[in-house]
């Protein structure tokens, strides 16, 4: 017993993390998905105790996850790191979250913005269907004095030029809260949050011990029958045929991996997991089924599977492409050692919301209740969206593209597992029984 603990023990990976007492807070739920992380948390009031923040942790920790880029770029100037220093991105489902709060209190014709790349800013109006909103940008960069900050959004706020500030520096919401100038620290999401911490462990040593893991693969041709019903001779059908394999042999060859056919539309391959992972972007994007899409017309279906053994990764890969395929097709999951799922990683087009990472536990719930991962990613895309969680049958029915009645059956199932509550009911104006609104709880930290 004495010898496991021991083992367990050098399995620890030591991170820290550091943060405003907010961004902080998010950040210690959702490190407890990653059992692997002994973290060591310090919180600041103001930026300027980053640096010596930094310095009582570098001899500590093998990894340092910032909760911004602000706070990254202060530490970077006054130290030079010998371990892997990460920080949590002002983008994605956080960025949703604090422009649909923005936009409900004070409305979102005009903004004043630091911290956020324009790009990012740019991608989430137009996804939110607000392109035409109006933003002062702060151009002093993530170095400026905080007073400069203040000073650039208070002067946009009473010149009429921004009717709120989107700010992603605890101590400047402070400010401009003592100034009665409304504004948003952007904190990031769980979600946000759970791809940082992803990117920070790959990054350890300890991590990187497991580079040489064996990886294995399942790539299934989507409804190759019918593009091969499209094709005017059984010649052009094997042509196509040996397409298609000759692509996938040249995207493995990449991998520096082995590829086999399994016969029919399925084929195997194995590869290691550091390959993998530099190939995808550290699991975000398969180039491969962009090709096949462009070439062939066809899309793929991919399970990955991750494992202590040979035979545990296979195992697991033949899971993750079930989850692909009951997902309907044209994605990619990925089940880790511990049964925990990553996924989907982009294919052909870019994913608007992914579903990061699903623990066992949660996996297994929303699959008992026949919750479908598709459904999964549209609800998603709908909660971060709209920054809401409770819906009528009639809006999930639209979101889900089924009929009333399915998804009444399908809250039932939901319902029984405890992924929805029912909060309240409102009778409608024509005889009949009242509305239920129901509440996916199971997504409720989207909005947190």
């Amino acid at each position: 017993m004495a010898r496991r603990n021991t083992e367990d023990q050098r399995q620890e990976i030591k991170i820290g993390i550091i943060g405003p007492v907010p961004a902080v807070e998010q950040i210690k739920q959702t490190i407890k998905a990653f059992p692997t992380f002994k973290p060591v948390f310090k919180t600041f009031r103001e930026e300027k105790a980053v640096p010596a923040l930094a310095d009582e942790l570098r001899g500590q920790v093998e990894v340092m996850l910032f909760s911004g880029p602000h706070p990254y770029q202060l530490a970077q100037e006054a130290h030079r790191f010998d371990i892997p220093v990460h920080y949590v991105p002002l983008k994605g489902t956080g960025l949703f979250r604090a422009l649909y709060r923005l936009h409900k209190e004070y409305g979102l014709s005009s903004l004043s913005v630091d911290s956020v790349p324009p790009k990012a800013m740019a991608k989430t109006l137009k996804d939110l269907g607000e392109e035409s909103v109006e933003v002062s940008w702060f151009s002093g960069g993530l170095n400026a004095p905080l007073d400069d900050l203040v000073a650039f959004h208070a002067q946009c706020f009473r010149e009429g030029r921004s009717r709120a500030a989107l700010t992603g520096l605890h101590a400047v919401s402070e400010a401009l809260d003592r100034l009665n100038i409304p504004n948003a620290f952007l904190i990031p999401t769980e979600q946000d949050i759970t791809v940082a911490l992803e990117r920070a462990l790959l990054a350890t040593e300890t991590r990187r011990s497991k580079e040489s893991q064996v990886v294995f693969g399942f790539v299934n041709v989507d409804d190759f029958g019918k593009v091969a019903g499209t094709k005017s001779s059984e010649h052009e059908v094997q042509r196509l045929k040996l397409d298609v394999h000759r692509t996938l042999l040249g995207y493995v060859e990449s991998l520096d991996g082995h590829l086999t056919h399994l016969g029919g539309d399925e084929y195997m391959f194995v590869t290691t997991r550091g390959i993998f992972e530099r190939e995808t972007g550290g699991y975000k994007s398969v180039p491969l089924a962009k090709v096949i899409d462009q070439e062939y017309g066809l899309s793929l279906s991919i399970g990955i599977g991750f494992g202590r053994s040979a035979g545990e990764a296979g195992m697991h890969a033949r899971a993750a492409l079930r989850h692909s395929k009951e997902a309907g097709g044209n994605f990619c999951f990925i089940v880790r050692e511990d049964k925990s799922l990553i996924g989907p990683l982009e294919m052909t087009e870019s994913l608007e919301y992914d579903l990061s990472l699903l623990d066992a536990r949660m996996l297994k719930e929303i699959e008992s209740a026949g919750l479908s991962l598709q459904y999964v990613s549209r609800l998603i895309g709908s909660v971060t969206r709209q920054g809401r969680t409770d819906y009528y049958a009639q809006e999930l029915a639209e979101i889900l593209g089924v009929t009333v009645r399915s998804t009444h059956r399908y809250l039932t199932a939901w319902y029984d597992a405890g992924l929805v509550e029912i909060v309240g009911e409102t009778k409608g104006e024509c005889k009949g029984r009242p509305r239920q609104i129901y509440r996916l709880s199971f997504l409720k930290d989207l909005i947190r």
